[in-house]
């Protein structure tokens, strides 16, 4: 399937498809409901996907380092190096570094994207690894522009719009915060064992909730009810974010709907398992169940069924209004 994909895409040299081909195995390993929403989409916007979203976990995965073998200034330095490598392959072309690099410099130059929004993104990048807590909702909302809105900015020229582009990024980049803050209630507990806390200190507070409540709730498996005040808040702080993105959906190419309706459905699942397992994120991880992420898809393919009988319709209606006076000078009328 990936060489069909890099077919469709116009991909031909061997080692750029290489790249792209790196990019898709991070995709499909470490961003499975995110993976599955692109099977949605057509043939030829898919690598483009795969490049941005191979960026950006390489990226989290210098930050994060789950194995703890790296000091801060050894992922410092790598991170450096890679903001780096970007910078030059944005400004030249040049195909070195890492092979993700090279898969989303193409990425950036065949659909025009902003370099801007990587550099946004590097620098909330770097903040992970001195930040550890954010006092106050806006705080968190500019860290989460870099990490999260200008991801979905980054994805909106790649998916393609009927509208005006500026008319649909508020929303584009809604979805990628709404994505985001997702992400931040389900990996409480796991951003609690790595040193670092997402959820708005105010938002906390308002709860009578502390970063020392919430490591205890972690280290001994007990609940409070204070933390679960403050997580059902912060479940709702995220749904407003999912209801400033839906519109946006209708702006996009038809042919990319079902999958963004496919990811905004799995990802708001995520909170509804958060809510049915009562909020105890702390403590195990939410998941949408197997037999759910195969409802969406399903109706996911029915979508871009349609999608693809409608574009073939309009382009017969096309065909046959321009035939029309071809045929009635063929007949002499």
């Amino acid at each position: 399937m990936s060489r069909r994909e890099l077919d469709a895409a116009r991909i031909t040299d061997p080692a750029l498809r290489a790249a792209y081909a790196q990019c898709r195995r991070l995709n499909a390993r470490h961003g499975r409901t995110y993976f599955l929403a692109t099977r949605l989409l057509p043939l030829e916007r898919r690598s483009a996907v795969h490049a941005l979203y191979g960026f950006a976990r390489w990226a989290d995965d210098i930050v994060d380092d789950l194995d703890r073998h790296r000091t801060t200034e050894e992922r410092e330095r790598l991170l450096r190096r890679l903001e780096d490598d970007l910078a030059d392959g944005l400004r030249t072309g040049a195909d070195g570094g890492e092979p993700v690099v090279r898969a989303v410099v193409d990425t950036a130059d065949r659909f025009d994207i902003g370099h801007a929004l990587f550099a946004d993104f590097l620098s909330s990048m770097r903040a992970d690894l001195t930040v550890t807590d954010y006092p106050t909702y806006a705080d968190l909302q500019r860290y989460v522009h870099g990490s999260a809105a200008v991801i979905g900015l980054q994805m909106l020229p790649v998916l393609g719009t009927v509208t005006a582009r500026e008319e649909a990024e508020p929303h584009a980049a809604a979805l990628g915060v709404a994505f985001q803050l997702t992400n931040f209630l389900r990996d409480v507990g796991e951003d609690l064992d790595r040193g670092r806390v997402y959820l708005p200190g105010d938002l906390l507070a308002a709860n009578g909730v502390d970063r020392p409540l919430l490591e205890w709730s972690r280290r001994t498996g007990r609940r409070d009810p204070r933390i679960r005040a403050a997580l059902v808040a912060a479940e709702a702080m995220t749904r407003k974010m999912y209801r400033a993105a839906e519109p946006g959906i209708a702006m996009l190419d038809p042919r990319v709907r079902p999958c963004i309706r496919a990811a905004f459905t799995l990802y708001g699942g995520i909170l509804d398992a958060i809510a049915e397992q009562d909020y105890t994120v702390l403590h195990r991880r939410a998941v949408v169940s197997r037999r759910r992420r195969a409802t969406v898809a399903a109706a996911g393919v029915l979508r871009v069924a349609g999608a693809r009988w409608q574009a073939r319709a309009r382009a017969g209606r096309l065909w046959q209004a321009a035939e029309q006076p071809r045929r009635r000078v063929w007949r002499g009328e």
